[in-house]
């Protein structure tokens, strides 16, 4: 593919499926359902160059070079012709860019949108609405927390290592909170005018915007971005588990740019109205870190939680 395409991912129930739908709202851009066969040919090219594979592959003359233009027309022919025409074209596939650096290596005029969400809120919503991801086991709390750490960590630092121009991290809560700032930065990142169906995606679901019934998200993109689910981890996860959030998952306070949150911070939370979740999640905002994060917060609402980042 000799044009300009764009992939969109992270960690599953991270937000993927509503910024796709934002964007499929623009008359300039087509992403299309996940097309789940993306992953897999990516997870194949991995294993073809695995240590001894890759010998034999080398003297059958099955350069990397070779790999990266069969395996390249592949996944442009999917992207292509799953969806209508478009002045960009993306793909939606989340654990895709666990290989972004090769994505990159085998599209050199890609770009790329890391979509990062509070790795709680993310585990909360695959053990609630029972999403089976491959790595994670919804019955164990601590490794979905491990896990999640691992994926993120995996994709942010490839993210980082292509750089600005080419990688956008996009915050789940701030498109939330933000969605005009959010999305104009969006559009800027991908040089196209900007249109405000992005901010009324719900409005062209259907013809415009195809959704998939087995997809876990499309219940939700069919509505108006609201705030549900920013704080409905809160109250999951028991204390003696969010005490050690700094070991088992350190992406959460390095993704916030802060340190960790004492317990007790939230203390005194429940009821007192939208500007008081900040200082509910700590210093870090929604990303922080700590014992007491949990308590008493439910139901204190959302809208203080965009100046934590």
């Amino acid at each position: 593919m000799h044009r300009p395409v764009l992939f969109i991912g992270g960690v599953p129930r991270s937000g993927t499926t509503l910024i796709r739908a934002m964007l499929d709202a623009h008359p300039d851009v087509r992403c299309g359902e996940e097309t789940r066969v993306i992953p897999n040919i990516l997870s194949m090219l991995m294993q073809w160059e695995k240590e001894g594979h890759k010998r034999l592959l080398d003297l059958a003359g099955v350069t990397r070079n070779v790999l990266n233009n069969a395996v390249g027309a592949f996944i442009g022919t999917v992207i292509e012709q799953h969806g209508d025409k478009a002045n960009l074209l993306c793909d939606k596939d989340p654990l895709a860019l666990k290989m972004m650096i090769r994505l990159s290596e085998i599209f050199p005029q890609a770009k790329f949108i890391l979509m990062l969400r509070d790795g709680r809120a993310s585990v909360h919503s695959m053990i609630v609405r029972k999403v089976p991801v491959s790595g994670f086991d919804r019955n164990d709390k601590e490794q979905m927390l491990s896990q999640w750490n691992k994926t993120v960590s995996q994709m942010y630092n490839s993210c980082i290592f292509l750089g600005p121009s080419i990688c956008l991290p996009v915050h789940y809560e701030k498109l939330i909170l933000s969605p005009k700032e959010q999305m104009e930065k969006i559009i800027n990142f991908l040089e196209i005018d900007f249109s405000q169906n992005v901010l009324e995606h719900h409005k062209h679901i259907g013809d415009e915007i195809r959704l998939s019934p087995r997809e876990f998200s499309t219940s939700q993109v069919k509505n108006k971005i609201n705030q549900d689910a920013l704080d409905a981890w809160v109250g999951f996860f028991p204390d003696d588990l969010l005490s050690k959030l700094d070991e088992i998952a350190p992406m959460l306070t390095k993704l916030a740019g802060a340190g960790a949150v004492g317990a007790g911070v939230a203390a005194g939370v429940e009821g007192s109205g939208f500007g008081g979740i900040s200082e509910a999640f700590g210093i870090a905002g929604v990303f922080g870190v700590g014992a007491g994060v949990a308590a008493g917060v439910k139901g204190a609402g959302v809208a203080g939680v965009s100046g934590a980042f």
